[in-house]
């Protein structure tokens, strides 16, 4: 079992749930979030100066996953939110040691979906 986190673009979450969608993933958590990457938060100009801006609106997928679908997730997640631009976002993959369905008791790679 494994997590799957993207950060990525407000904008690019439709596009994603639909790629989602398309290889049968459909349980994730979605949180709007603040962050800077690379782009260090919004460059803007401001009478000829440039100022450094705060914190730029994201959006976070938490996606458990079985081990078949790591792969199709990270594609998917991928195609839906690839523009080639900075700040397109980050995919971490990591380790889930335990699952339970609180409704059922249900452990493991059962209780994931």
């Amino acid at each position: 079992m494994k997590l799957v986190i993207a950060i990525i673009q407000p904008h690019r979450l439709d596009a994603v749930k639909t790629e989602l969608e398309a290889v049968q993933v459909n349980l994730m958590t979605v949180t709007n979030v603040l962050g800077q990457g690379r782009q260090k938060g919004v460059t803007e100009i401001y009478r000829g100066a440039k100022e450094a801006g705060g914190l730029l609106n994201k959006v976070r997928l938490d996606i458990a996953v079985n081990e078949d679908f790591v792969n199709p997730t990270i594609d998917a997640i991928f195609k839906g939110a690839h523009t080639g631009s900075l700040g397109d976002g980050k995919i971490f993959v990591v380790e889930l040691a335990e699952c339970i369905r609180i409704s059922s008791g249900e452990r493991g790679g059962c209780a994931i979906g």
